[in-house]
């Protein structure tokens, strides 16, 4: 747990530097002096001073920020009750308009530099995805009783999802994609069913926990073992074995065994097949604190994706860029249509452990696979990091960029209460927007 924690933090840090090194080379570019830059926040542990500029390692591994001369002086202003500010030169204030909203703008777009490069090296190297078949399984096959769009739109357990409005998804998490991004949008699919193609039409609902798209489907996997430990270890299975019955049912796939187990029965009588020989054998469950545990893991499909050239690269992570912030934009309206926002908003202690979740799992794997793994998550927020900024709310970088431009628009410096005003809203709002974050993520924790 420790060490998920540190890549957590190293990674989450490494989004955020990236982030406030825009604003400092930005602010290097335009004149405005820059008096300290830190990574990490709290106390300096270390510190040295480089052509006037404090360069300082801070307590707490987080982030850092970057402390440009005079960007306090509105504050200072309204205290001596001034009607203007009276900026020093080389001074935040002392910039015009335009050069404030550069740099503004600097550190949310160099997170989206950031984010294409990282997709572009990961398509350059080349990666490899453990993933499912295409093919479904209803979920009211699994839970009678419950309808879903994959319901009334016709589809049915063994299906296989070929392409969602022409684009081709040959694997589960293609599928799964194109429907968490589209909640309430119609997706025209393209379905094998026993050799017949189907074109079939179907809307995706909106998870209130998750603000993702649902349809009401399982992704087939083949009751074939992987990692055998525990008590399965102890009823004499191996990797490689396919489970075929389970107390006298068929396993096609392995939702029918998890059907099987919502009753917790004390034992499991199994038909296996191995080497092309069958058997059978009983397995005991052990039961946790955490629920039941037969030590089974199931084979999975791996999808390796070949490097691309430079240029190739570089496109694909632009486009993959692109594509990330469209849909991040789009889920922010999301927020107002009733989901559960401690399930769907995400603070630093959740991204945290999500960052040092995903890479430990990677790293079990191989090396390159947890590299890969963690690098995609930190694109990913730091593409969230850009939208979140450019918001026109106080202290956000979009509202500071809205302030000056209305300074631009009316020619006129704006007077030091309205800036403060403007700032104290803010630093209300992002703090009990903080506090609700961290309540939602103790949730997450505890539920996990």
């Amino acid at each position: 747990m420790l060490w998920k924690i540190i890549l957590g933090f190293a990674g989450l840090g490494i989004v955020v530097f990236v982030h406030e090194l825009g604003h400092f080379l930005a602010a290097r570019l335009v004149g405005i002096d820059v008096e300290a830059f830190s990574i990490g926040w709290g106390k300096p542990i270390l510190k040295k001073n480089i052509r006037g500029i404090e360069y300082r390692i801070g307590l707490f591994p987080l982030g850092g920020y970057c402390k440009m001369k005079g960007e306090n002086e509105f504050q200072e202003a309204w205290e001596k009750k001034q009607d203007s500010i009276t900026p020093t030169p080389g001074s935040f204030f002392g910039a015009g308009p335009f050069r404030r909203i550069l740099v503004s703008f600097a550190g949310p777009f160099f997170n989206l530099i950031f984010a294409a490069l990282v997709f572009a090296v990961i398509w350059g190297m080349g990666f490899e995805v453990n993933t499912l078949e295409n093919r479904i399984i209803l979920a009211s096959d699994i839970s009678p009783g419950e309808t879903y769009p994959a319901d009334g739109a016709g589809l049915r357990t063994g299906d296989r999802i070929l392409a969602i409005n022409g684009s081709e998804t040959p694997y589960y998490h293609d599928v799964r994609e194109n429907i968490a991004i589209n909640p309430g949008k119609n997706l025209s699919l393209v379905v094998d069913r026993g050799g017949e193609r189907l074109d079939i039409s179907i809307k995706p609902d909106l998870d209130k926990q998750t603000g993702a798209g649902k349809i009401g489907v399982f992704f087939w996997t083949n009751p074939v073992l992987d990692n055998v430990t525990g008590p399965a270890a102890a009823a004499g299975l191996q990797s490689g074995d396919r489970i075929l019955r389970v107390n006298g049912e068929d396993i096609p796939h392995t939702m029918a065994l998890t059907k099987i187990l919502e009753g917790q029965p004390p034992s499991l009588k199994l038909d296996y097949e191995r080497n092309g020989q069958r058997g059978e054998t009983t397995l005991i469950p052990a039961y946790t604190e955490t629920g039941m545990e037969l030590g089974l893991s199931y084979r999975s499909l791996k999808y390796r994706a070949p490097p691309l050239s430079l240029p190739g690269a570089l496109y694909r992570g632009i486009r993959e860029t692109g594509k990330t912030l469209v849909v991040s934009l789009e889920s922010l309206a999301l927020l107002f249509k009733g989901i559960d926002l401690t399930q769907a908003v995400s603070g630093p202690l959740r991204i945290t452990y999500m960052a040092g979740d995903i890479a430990a799992e990677g790293f079990a794997e191989s090396i390159g696979t947890g590299f890969s793994s963690l690098a995609n998550f930190l694109a990913l927020i730091s593409i969230a990091l850009c939208v979140m900024n450019l918001l026109p709310l106080p202290v956000l970088d979009g509202g500071a960029i809205v302030l000056y431009l209305i300074e631009a628009i009316k020619r006129k410096p704006l007077h030091p209460r309205a800036i403060s005003a403007f700032q104290t809203v803010g630093v209300v709002f992002i703090f009990g927007l903080l506090i609700f974050a961290v309540f939602g993520d103790i949730l997450y924790l505890v539920r996990r």
